[in-house]
């Protein structure tokens, strides 16, 4: 919805021509009657929240930032509350109370019947991140012994309160998962067919249990294009589902996650504008410290071959070049290590394909920079040149190429390997690493070369 469009709501709203607001929202897709309460004041927030049709305050709730839903709920009635908590889908209920205050936390849990509330504490137990704290238990669930005919009642009569009815998930008299079955299959198959018999069993079945990182629910979705995950527990029966709106979120988290690990920041857990000073500065100033420490050996390698840098200044020009290079290969490299290696394209098994790779392409990119280069320094110092120099420089910029490709090929596999995360690998840090690298390269040579 564009802008000027809320621009007329809000004057509706000044205006307090709540009908007529009224019958806007009635023609509203619920994301964007969010969008539009997310840009007026709080001081309106709850008058405009009050005159949503009842079939849908509860998506707009959900989509509403913590902070204005945290408002709402300190606002409004004990019995609207109760309204509230009934008509919204377990899991965004806990998704909300995951990050507001325990005295939030407590009165919704109050408002919210017995076994709701149960449910709901159940979830929150659960550890951050995983599987078990995502998921919804407002599923459509059949037995394998009913017909399609006494599916399709079931589905009817239950679907109201359901997230999803497009798969429906099969069980036994435990309750365990023992297939699934699409809703397009029961449509058209004979009334009397046993869900059983149409099912996709258990050898086709994918499935996630409770303890089970959130990464690895939207890997497999994105495998198997899974418009929703099962959750089991440890004796295999069904718990949840992970619908697909939960697995682009989960998707977009992880995203910027590795973002901010690839720029050298520990992970916000708010958006930028929300986040304070100085807990920006606290995610910050860790990795920063690191690399301002780790670039001291750059500094005392160039001090240690003062005597050398001094007697050759045209060595000295040449480093700034060297070390940009090196530095932009292994990025360029470690970059589609991370992103291939949280793709799956990528295993540690593949180590040393992946390294012979990088090992050919790095030749051919050095090959090419170096005669580039080379041409470089002929033109520009066509009257003072030292073809031993150009030499040196040449010997180092190709070795150091190749060094950087190996080592931004390697650092992520190894941080895979010991379980961290291989965009820890990346940006800054690749950078550092590879500068005192391609200074001992380059001082290594000239030294050999030009001290006898």
């Amino acid at each position: 919805m564009e802008e000027k469009d809320f621009e007329e709501l809000e004057q509706l709203l000044e205006e307090k021509k709540f009908s007529e607001l009224h019958k806007r929202f009635l023609d509203m897709n619920p994301v964007d009657i969010a969008e539009f309460l997310g840009q007026i004041d709080t001081v309106n927030l709850l008058s405009a929240f009050r005159l949503l049709p009842k079939d849908i305050s509860a998506d707009v709730f959900s989509y509403l930032d913590t902070e204005q839903a945290e408002h709402i709920v300190r606002s409004i009635t004990d019995k609207e509350l109760c309204r509230l908590v009934d008509d919204m889908f377990i899991d965004d209920t806990v998704d909300f109370l995951e990050e507001v205050p325990a005295n939030v936390v407590n009165r919704v849990l109050r408002a919210a019947d017995p076994e709701t509330r149960k449910t709901i504490n159940r979830y929150l137990n659960y550890a951050e991140d995983t599987a078990g704290s995502i998921m919804t238990n407002e599923m459509v669930q059949l037995h394998t012994k009913y017909t399609a005919k006494q599916a399709i009642e079931n589905i009817r009569k239950t679907a109201t309160d359901k997230e999803t009815i497009y798969t429906c998930y099969c069980v036994d008299e435990s309750r365990r998962l023992v297939g699934t079955v699409e809703l397009k299959d029961l449509l058209l198959c004979d009334e009397d067919t046993k869900v059983g018999d149409i099912m996709d069993d258990k050898d086709q079945l994918i499935t996630v249990q409770t303890s089970d990182d959130q990464e690895m629910v939207a890997e497999l979705a994105r495998k198997y294009d899974l418009l929703s995950v099962p959750v089991t527990d440890a004796e295999g029966r069904l718990v949840g589902i992970i619908t697909i709106d939960d697995i682009v979120d989960i998707i977009e988290q992880e995203n910027t996650e590795d973002f901010e690990k690839m720029a050298a920041m520990r992970p916000a857990d708010e958006t930028y504008l929300k986040t304070g000073v100085f807990k920006m500065a606290k995610n910050r100033i860790l990795w920063l410290a690191i690399l301002m420490i780790s670039a001291t050996f750059t500094g005392q390698l160039m001090s240690s071959k003062e005597a050398l840098l001094s007697n050759w200044v045209f060595l000295t020009t040449a480093i700034p070049m060297l070390m940009d290079t090196s530095g932009n290969a292994g990025n360029q490299v470690s970059t589609l290590m991370i992103r291939g290696l949280a793709l799956g394209e990528i295993k540690i098994k593949d180590y040393f394909v992946v390294l012979f790779k990088e090992f050919r392409v790095a030749v051919i990119c050095a090959l090419m920079l170096v005669v580039l280069n080379f041409g470089r320094m002929w033109i520009m110092n066509a009257e003072s040149g030292d073809l031993t120099q150009y030499l040196i420089v040449s010997a180092a910029l190709f070795i150091a190429i190749l060094i950087a490709n190996a080592i931004g090929c390697s650092l992520p596999i190894l941080m895979k390997l010991i379980h961290l995360d291989p965009a820890l690998m990346a940006g800054p840090m690749m950078t550092t690493i590879l500068d005192v690298t391609t200074l001992a390269v380059y001082f290594g040579i000239a030294q050999k070369i030009l001290i006898k």
